[in-house]
This record gives structure tokens, sequence and C-alpha cells, in this order.
């Protein structure tokens, strides 16, 4: 582990390589069992019923009938998630072929709605926990991702330039400048 600003970081964040293959993981991080679905932070519950309506048309019908009906998010404060289907799939899963994909982030691309889609979801495979009174950034391996991690080892891509969008919209241009400065004096990698 290490320190960024008043954060902490697993030591993977600076030296494991990860570059999603849609192609090869078919959208595995949207529809892992388990029944849970993206952990979301308090604020960004109003935000996901806010873009419930854009998301809508890129749904299937049984996944518009879930939120309707028993709503996209469940939890209380301090421990909400976007709501599964089956204990599986994301309720804002829709399918490309046979590649899972996130409604509320298409109908972000397509502009018709502000927010990209839940922090947890744009930073996978980091997680955030607390520890010490700060967050700790952690790398969680999945074997759904190991796609991913040969990807991103052929190519040469660390994953923390791979997250470089999330980080920063997580953390700023100023903590992942440090982050960067951090990792290249540990590993000798430049930019």
């Amino acid at each position: 582990m290490f320190t960024i600003l008043d954060t902490v970081a697993d030591e993977a964040l600076a030296t494991a390589r990860f570059a999603c293959d849609l192609g090869a993981c078919k959208g595995a991080c949207c529809t892992v069992p388990g029944g849970r679905g993206a952990p979301l932070d308090d604020a960004e519950v109003q935000l996901i019923r806010d873009a419930i309506p854009a998301a809508l048309p890129y749904l299937p019908e049984r996944n518009r009938a879930v939120i309707e009906t028993r709503g996209a998010v469940e939890g209380r404060p301090g421990d909400f998630a976007t709501r599964c289907i089956d204990r599986r799939d994301c309720v804002f899963v829709y399918y490309e072929g046979d590649v899972a994909k996130c409604a509320i982030e298409r109908a972000y691309f397509k502009k018709e709605t502000p927010f990209r889609k839940p922090l947890s979801c744009h930073l996978f495979p980091i997680r955030i926990d607390q520890v010490f009174d700060a967050d700790y950034l952690r790398y969680e391996r999945i074997s759904e991702c190991q796609p991913a991690v040969e990807n991103g080892t052929r190519r040469g891509v660390p994953l923390y330039k791979f997250l470089k969008e999330a980080i920063v919209r997580a953390y700023g241009e100023e903590y992942y400048r440090e982050l960067v400065n951090r990792i290249e004096k540990r590993t000798g990698e430049n930019r």
C-alpha cells in the first residue's frame, strides 16, 4: 500500500496491467452473479433516478418492468446498490449481441442525461473501501476480468492509466497527477 494525498492505494494500482476487452469478457462486470448491483454513493441515488427516463428506451421490457415495479435502487443510506435481475444482471443492462452494456451510459453518450454511470462502475475493477478514516483504493480481481488483464499485459497498459478518466472523476486532476508521480517514483515507469 502507498498513500496519495489523503487516500491509501493498493500496490496493484501501480503494478497491474489492465484494459477491458468487451469482445472477450462480454461485459461480465455488469452481470456478475451475486444479487447486488453496482455499489452507490448516497448522492448517486437521485442521479440514478433522474437518469431513468433517458435509460428506459434502451432497456428490454423485462428490465423496464422491474424498474417500474421495484425500483432501480435497493438498500439504505450508506449501503445502496443498483437492483439486479435474477441475482445477476444489473437492471440497467441491455445487450448488443452477447455483450452486456449500460443503458445509462448509452444515454449519456447520446447527451440524453448528464450522469454517465455509477462511479463504482466507472472505476471498476478498483473498489473504494474505508481504512483508518481514509479512502482505500483496492484492486478487485475477478476471474471474469482475466481477458482485460491479458489485454492490458499484451498492450502494456497500466491499470491506473486505463482508469485515468474515472480516477479524475472521483478525485480530480491534481490527485491523478500526484498518483502518476508517486507510481513513477515507485516503479521507474514513465507516462
